[in-house]
């Protein structure tokens, strides 16, 4: 993991591309946690959320097999998006949530290419997929080491 995070920080060293990915990285995270769960879900398999929840468990379970503190702190993430996505469901309804979530989705991902256009390095995902997972990854670690946590590897 620690080589992941060390080659995705020399991709991003600009001041302005990583203050756009601390502000766009979470925020596509959560677009991801809401388009699923507006994914309509046969009621004999569960109820909406279930194939968010289902690609965060395979989420973490990457983040376990690399880093497992960064898992733990990943998880609280995702609950705290979860619990967020389900309230936004229970207030805006589904097709309003997928709609905000498209949006946003859209901003953050123009946010990110401006940070690159910035940075002048293209995104490192277009390098290898695995780069999606380790944007926030990135960010969990930064966050780890200035709540003082140490190193998150």
């Amino acid at each position: 993991m620690r080589d992941w995070l060390d080659s995705y920080s020399r991709d991003h060293q600009h001041p302005t591309n990583r203050l756009l990915h601390w502000i766009c990285v979470p925020l596509i995270v959560w677009c991801a946690v809401a388009m699923l769960w507006t994914a309509p879900v046969p009621s004999m398999l569960g109820r909406p959320g279930f194939w968010s929840v289902g690609v965060q468990v395979l989420a973490f379970a990457w983040y376990w097999r690399h880093s497992r503190r960064l898992a733990g702190a990943l998880l609280i993430a995702f609950i705290l998006l979860d619990l967020l996505t389900e309230l936004l469901y229970r207030q805006l309804g589904p097709v309003a949530l997928l709609w905000s979530a498209l949006g946003v989705f859209a901003v953050a991902w123009v946010g990110q290419f401006v940070g690159h256009a910035i940075e002048g390095r293209r995104p490192s995902f277009l390098t290898d997929l695995a780069y999606l997972l380790i944007g926030p990854a990135w960010l969990m670690d930064k966050l780890l080491r200035r709540l003082g946590l140490g190193d998150a590897t």
